[in-house]
Parts: structure tokens; C-alpha cells; sequence
């Protein structure tokens, strides 16, 4: 059985995982370990490059999901699918330093701790090159991480880390969200008891081959992922993200009904239909690419699935307008009325389209 499993997950990175398994293989020479890399079925053929190498060295191994996104949920399902006592976690770009791996190891196997951390934010540790406005983004995360934290970490945001299998278990079991690309906050903030850490120092590199996968999807899954951990799961996550862009979706709303209304001086009734036709395509669009980013509907599929969505919606508009004025009828406060109309819409909308719009694919 090998002593230390190192989970890898991938999308896009065949031309890196050959590179990346030597030097692991030169850094823990000496150690039993094997690579668990989890690819989302990226369509350069990197499973492919992974089944490859697989075949010529028995250490390596692949998973492949099909139909499903997220560098969180592939850590989880690597560090499930090994029998090891110590897993590891590593990005393919080559950014994190390898050599420190051994000392990780080292580190948990003498020292009474759950985690070590590769840490940039601790003496002798950077980030390298950053310009200075990534620099101060990731400044930001790290003091907004802090607020679920239950650790003083220094490197909330670091995605190089070796944690005992045991431990890990034990945040899986407590409910990890799964959301985004902080595996490590989401292990701190919901582990059932402190985790007892170390930070060791390492320089993050820059790329050695690819594109990187930071995008505007990050800063949302990350704000979702805090939302989620604020409120300490009692809110479905998904519930959240989408209450987030109907609150959006309010604004365009109000935006498009005051430009037909008022400058164009349509009548109220069109400039309100046409408002909420372009509210709902708008938080259908978004929805799309952020709630469900890994159910994203696409071709005649996401055709369908505008349809499916205007038509909950407006149900969901007709339960929200008759509800309000119920509570009206029986209590003149309009406000609570309203935001009760509100609620029951949001739920309705919620609930409609997880099942007829994104809805999951069944498993084999």
C-alpha cells in the first residue's frame, strides 16, 4: 500500500502531466507513493496522455468524470479513492514546488498535526511574479477567508497541502460544499474539530504550459463558498447562488422597465413585460453559466432550457404576486407582504427549474 497518495486534478493539462509525475517522482524517491490524477474530461486528450503514462508506470492512475466540473469535487473524489494514510494535494501547472513534498510528509509523520500546508505567505515563502494587482486580489481572499476560518492560517487560498486520510474523512463526513477552487478553506472551515496545521514556505511558480483557469467564475464560487460556510450550510448552496443573481436579475429588471417606460415612453404594461422577459433571460443566461456551471446546458439544449425556466418563472411571478396580496388582505404591511411574495417565488423558481432545467443526469 503506498504511504502517501498525491491528487492531482486536471482539465486541460496534457502538456504538463508527463513533466509534473517526474519530478514527483525524483522528489519522494525512497517513499511508496502513487498519483491519483482526476480529470474532467478534458477535450485535449489529457486522460488519454494519463492512460498512457498509466500503462508504463503502475504508480499513476486516472479518473475521468464525464458531465461534471470543479477542481474541489475532483480533489474530494481523488483523496476518497485512495487507501493511503497521507494525501496530497497539486495543481498540474507545475506552480507548486514539488521538493517540499517529502518535508510535508516528513512533517506529518513526526509531528502531532492533521495538515501541512505549502505556504506564500509565511517567511521565506512568495508568489513570484504577480503584478501587483493579482497580488493585492488575493490579499483580499485571504483576509475575506478568515472570516469562517477557525485558524490563524497565513495561506488560507493555498491549493498545495498534505492532510491525514483520517482528517480529511472527517470534513467529508461534516459536509464540505465542494464549491470552487478552495479546497483548503473548505476543509478549515468545516472540519468538526481545529485542524492542527503547519506551514511550510515554497516560491509559486509561473505556468509551464496551458492556460490558467482563473476566471470570473472563481471570485463567485469563492463568495459562494463563504456565503455557504456563514451560514453554515442551513441555506442549500445552489439556493444561495441563484437568490445572488435574481437579486441581479432585480436590478436589470428595473433598468430595462425605467429605459421603455420613462425614456421611450412605453406603455407600463409592455415596458413591464418586456422588462421581466429580459430580467428572466438574464438570470437564465447567468444562472446557466454560474449556478450550474457543471450541469451548463448548451446547443438546442439550452433552447430548451430558456423555455422551461421562463415558463417556472412565471409561475413563480403568479404565486409571488398572489401570495403578497393574500397576506395583504389579512395584514396592511406591505413590506413584509411583498417579501414574502418574494420568498415563495424564489423557492418556487429554485425548486422548478433544478428539476426540469438543470436537471441532473442520471447516474450509470
Amino acid at each position: 500500500m503506498p504511504q502517501l497518495s498525491v491528487i492531482v486534478p486536471t482539465f486541460n493539462e496534457t502538456d504538463n502531466v508527463v513533466e509534473l509525475r517526474d519530478r514527483v517522482a525524483a522528489a519522494l524517491d525512497g517513499i511508496d507513493w502513487e498519483m491519483i490524477f482526476v480529470d474532467d474530461d478534458s477535450p485535449d486528450g489529457t486522460a488519454r496522455a494519463l492512460r498512457a503514462m498509466a500503462q508504463a508506470d503502475r504508480r499513476v492512475r486516472c479518473i475521468q468524470r464525464v458531465g461534471r466540473r470543479g477542481l474541489s469535487t475532483a480533489c474530494i473524489e481523488g483523496m476518497l479513492a485512495s487507501s493511503a494514510p497521507f494525501v496530497a494535494v497539486i495543481d498540474a501547472d507545475l506552480q507548486h514546488d514539488e521538493r517540499l513534498l517529502p518535508k510535508m510528509l516528513e512533517t506529518l509523520e513526526r509531528e502531532p498535526l492533521d495538515v501541512v500546508v505549502g505556504s506564500r505567505y509565511v517567511e521565506r515563502g512568495g508568489i513570484g511574479d504577480w503584478d501587483a494587482s493579482r497580488a493585492a486580489v488575493s490579499r483580499l481572499a485571504t483576509r475575506l477567508a478568515h472570516l469562517v476560518l477557525k485558524a490563524d492560517l497565513k495561506d488560507p487560498m493555498s491549493g498545495f497541502f498534505m492532510i491525514r486520510h483520517d482528517a480529511f474523512l472527517a470534513c467529508v463526513r461534516a459536509g464540505m460544499s465542494g464549491v470552487g477552487f478552495k479546497i483548503l478553506l473548505d476543509l478549515f472551515a468545516t472540519s468538526p474539530t481545529l485542524l492542527r496545521f503547519k506551514e511550510l514556505p515554497y516560491e509559486f511558480r509561473n505556468r509551464a504550459a496551458g492556460e490558467s483557469k482563473l476566471d470570473s467564475n472563481v471570485a463567485w464560487e469563492f463568495f459562494v463558498m463563504l456565503l455557504d460556510k456563514l451560514t453554515h450550510g442551513v441555506v442549500p448552496i445552489r439556493f444561495i447562488a441563484f437568490s445572488l443573481v435574481g437579486g441581479l436579475g432585480l436590478v436589470v429588471h428595473l433598468a430595462v422597465l425605467t429605459l421603455l417606460y420613462k425614456v421611450e415612453a412605453t406603455s407600463f404594461l409592455w415596458a413591464q413585460a418586456g422588462a421581466t422577459l429580459v430580467a428572466m433571460t438574464f438570470n437564465y443566461v447567468l444562472n446557466n453559466v454560474l449556478t450550474y456551471r457543471d450541469l451548463r446546458l448548451r446547443g438546442w439544449a439550452f433552447v430548451r432550457g430558456w423555455f422551461s425556466f421562463v415558463l417556472a418563472c412565471g409561475v413563480g411571478a403568479i404565486a409571488n404576486v398572489g401570495v403578497a396580496v393574500y397576506l395583504y388582505q389579512f395584514d396592511s404591511r406591505w413590506l413584509s407582504s411583498a417579501l414574502a411574495g418574494v420568498l415563495v417565488g424564489a423557492v418556487w423558481n429554485y425548486a422548478v427549474t433544478a428539476v426540469y432545467t438543470w436537471k441532473a443526469p442520471k447516474a450509470a
